[in-house]
């Protein structure tokens, strides 16, 4: 059995490690099973909600087309995509490659995990987006900066009392602050 391997991790704020552990777990479940491992594909610090972005994954889709391998292995299903329409297009184009999907969590993927995972994967997305909004929505009304940083503004570095490091807090810089308030001046005038 030719098999390849897919890792991804979500942001940047996670752990870029986790690609090297992803692939390590999926190399030791190819071996076991006396496969080998033709390629790794991988793409860090993207979105599963993403399919365009995501040069790794891209490849891979390819390379199946042009049946370089037989089965894909992936820590989750959830690696390939979390969008229900997404992962039913890979999957789609895996199965018209004659090429398998498994995944350590799910086994052999199938239809069915398609269907259940995706509308799970799906949902948690949602979920996660709505999280999100109330978060930044609740830093905005404790006068923090939702995120980004604006002209006319520095972030403020200092730790808390616990030894964390505060987040969102901005302080004007008056050269800077100078020009927006000209621009906003000349903008009511008509200029």
């Amino acid at each position: 059995m030719k098999a390849v391997i897919y890792a991804r991790y979500s942001t940047d704020l996670q752990n870029p490690a986790s690609i090297a552990d992803q692939v390590r777990s999926c190399r030791e479940r190819i071996i076991a099973e006396g496969g080998t491992v033709v390629e790794v594909y991988s793409d860090a610090a993207i979105s599963g909600g993403s399919m365009s972005a995501r040069d790794g994954l891209q490849a891979l889709l390819e390379d199946a087309r042009l049946s370089r391998f037989d089965t894909v292995v992936s820590e989750a299903l959830d690696r390939l995509s979390r969008d229900q329409e997404d992962i039913a297009g890979i999957y789609k184009r895996l199965t018209y490659a004659d090429v398998t999907l498994t995944t350590l969590a799910e086994g052999e993927v199938n239809e069915l995990h398609i269907g259940l995972k995706g509308t799970m994967n799906a949902l948690f997305l949602k979920d996660l987006a709505q999280k999100t909004r109330r978060g930044l929505r609740g830093r905005i009304a404790q006068g923090l900066s939702g995120g980004g940083n604006s002209y006319g503004y520095r972030v403020v570095r200092r730790l808390l009392a616990d030894g964390t490091a505060a987040t969102g807090e901005r302080e004007i810089k008056p050269v800077e602050a100078e020009v927006v308030v000209r621009i906003f001046s000349e903008y009511v005038s008509g200029r």
